[in-house]
């Protein structure tokens, strides 16, 4: 689970400050897509960084599965989001030269786990074989079609069974009819794996695999665009 209390995050803008995210509280439970829209510059992915622990909010507490973020330091925010968190990006950003099974296996050295390989390999598999793409381990990135890029993309950040997922615009570069395949993909994977997602999108469509959406506007939580 992840929860958000009077959060406020603000950068700065010549002698003052700009509200980026304004005294926001949300709260994403397991087995449960919380969708995030709005106007661009409203906040979202400000908010969405401060949720992944990748920026500390001014003021506000960040909670995930009963840590609260605050008490951490750089490493243990880096260790909590190798450990807990999950993140999935508007551009699958694919290593050219690898397979989409070394795509995977890759995070298990780098998260400095170095489990070993006919374990980590057999975990890479079952989660292509999770996302549809069994029969595309060994195909590198330019050998698939963009959703199947970012299925990958998708079952890299579950490589370390996160349970919470922060995802952002994961459908902007698909057709509508592979962004409702990728959506049906992360419901699927939410509610079968208890995860709480949290997930930015423009697309209006998507609302009807959400279990909940919010609006944002001017870093603020509103009840319309």
């Amino acid at each position: 689970m992840i929860t958000l209390d009077s959060v406020t995050l603000t950068f700065p803008d010549g002698a003052s400050r700009i509200r980026a995210v304004d005294d926001v509280s949300i709260t994403v439970r397991p087995g449960t897509i919380m969708g995030l829209t709005g106007p661009s510059g409203s906040g979202k992915s400000s908010l969405l960084a401060v949720a992944a622990t990748l920026i500390r909010p001014d003021s506000g507490t960040v909670v995930i599965d009963d840590v609260d973020t605050a008490t951490l330091d750089l490493a243990g925010a880096a260790k909590l989001r190798r450990e807990r968190i999950g993140l999935i990006f508007q551009q699958s950003n694919l290593l050219p030269s690898l397979t989409a099974r070394e795509q995977l296996t890759v995070m298990n050295e780098l998260g400095g786990n170095r489990g070993a390989r006919t374990e980590v390999a057999a975990r890479a598999d079952e989660l292509l074989d999770r996302v549809g793409l069994a029969d595309h381990r060994h195909k590198r990135p330019h050998q698939l079609s963009g959703g199947q890029r970012q299925r990958v993309n998708i079952a890299r950040a579950l490589t370390n069974d996160p349970s919470v997922l922060i995802v952002d615009e994961p459908t902007s570069a698909l057709d509508s009819e592979r962004s409702q395949q990728i959506m049906e993909l992360l419901v699927e994977l939410t509610t079968g794996s208890s995860i709480a997602t949290l997930l930015v999108t423009h697309d209006l469509s998507l609302t009807p695999h959400l279990h909940t959406m919010l609006y944002m506007k001017d870093g603020r939580l509103t009840n319309h665009l």
